[in-house]
């Protein structure tokens, strides 16, 4: 999968010394995968969740550094894309305010 706006992860990364490890793990194994499917995902991520935000659109949700933080993409299957919406920790996750920006 091509992971789009890798950057947003080492901006991350930077200011969560903690997630920094985890997400290096998480852009190894998302960047080799041959997705096709939620189903696909969840072999490799089995906590990967689904939502939908405000736009009505459908994003995924992992579970990072031992669930502390989530990363929230936009998986594009049939482009093999991975877009990196946000990262965030669980508290602010927790407040449900992000499906409002999506």
């Amino acid at each position: 999968m091509n992971i789009i706006t890798k950057r947003r992860i080492f901006d991350y990364a930077k200011q969560h010394p903690n997630a920094s490890a985890n997400l290096s793990a998480w852009i190894t194994v998302a960047s080799a995968a041959k997705w096709q499917s939620i189903a696909d995902v969840r072999k490799v991520f089995p906590h990967a969740d689904l939502a939908t935000v405000r736009s009505s659109k459908t994003v995924t949700i992992f579970n990072i550094a031992g669930n502390h933080q989530r990363l929230i993409s936009a998986i594009h299957y049939n482009t093999r894309s991975i877009f990196i919406l946000k990262i965030l920790t669980h508290a602010d996750y927790s407040k449900d305010r992000w499906k409002n920006d999506l």
